[in-house]
């Protein structure tokens, strides 16, 4: 941020901090986490805002909350480029990496109702095979249906 741009967001005290969401996905990184809008600590969301290295982006910060390795996997999903930066009294504690691995194993569940994984007689974990980063491809391990992240999103478990 240039030193003449107004600053967008103010610092907060304790929480999480991710940058670089893809411009217009933040929304689905609120639902994903579970932030809705009865939470009692802030959450500041700033939406389509230039970035030098993704051209425009999203920037959330959450208050008095830092995300579990859970969280980062999934934010993955819809933001595999974002950082997160754990803040402790208004400073940077740690910054946590979002990667995305060969296999997420009980993030969400396939999207085709016909999948073995919906047959409550037959209890599988959800696997979802990362089949291509770029771009994001992803495919049910038992059925092979290819796994859209909108889709995804819904059925995060």
């Amino acid at each position: 941020m240039s030193g003449g741009e107004m600053r967008r967001v103010t610092a907060i005290n304790n929480g999480t901090v991710i940058d670089h969401v893809p411009a217009g996905a933040a929304l689905s990184v609120l639902r994903m986490l579970g932030v809705s809008e009865d939470r009692a600590s802030p959450v500041s969301l700033v939406m389509n805002v230039p970035s030098s290295k993704h051209g425009r982006k999203d920037i959330i910060k959450v208050e008095d909350r830092e995300l579990t390795q859970d969280e980062l996997d999934r934010l993955a999903l819809i933001a595999p480029k974002a950082s997160v930066a754990i803040i402790r009294s208004y400073s940077v504690a740690e910054k946590r990496v979002v990667t995305i691995g060969e296999e997420l194993v009980n993030v969400a569940r396939c999207t085709f109702s016909n999948c073995i994984t919906t047959n409550p007689r037959e209890p599988q974990d959800h696997r979802i095979r990362v089949v291509a980063t770029e771009p994001l491809e992803l495919r049910c391990r038992y059925c092979g249906r290819p796994q859209e992240i909108a889709d995804l999103v819904e059925n995060l478990i």
